[in-house]
């Protein structure tokens, strides 16, 4: 049993040390430390997205109450006003 527990104090003693981030505040030069925070932190690959390509092959958008908005015209053009 204290062997099980020594051996999960070292393995989470190992984690901390290869997790350890370069110490890039330390570089005097702007341009080194900003070279120095990039290869620490490399900025996330983005995926192009295809919309682009799609967009041509897609019908075009129907706005989805023009009947209503057509039928609520109607009416309204229906009232009789100052009669």
């Amino acid at each position: 049993m204290k062997m099980l527990i020594v051996a999960l104090a070292l393995a989470t003693l190992v984690q901390g040390a290869v997790a350890k981030e370069p110490d890039c505040r330390t570089i005097d030069s702007t341009n080194e430390r900003l070279a120095c925070y990039d290869a620490a932190f490399p900025p996330p690959k983005i995926k192009q997205s295809t919309a682009a390509e799609s967009d041509a092959a897609r019908a075009a958008y129907k706005y989805p109450f023009v009947a209503e908005e057509a039928r609520t015209a109607a009416k309204l053009k229906n009232i009789c006003r100052g009669c």
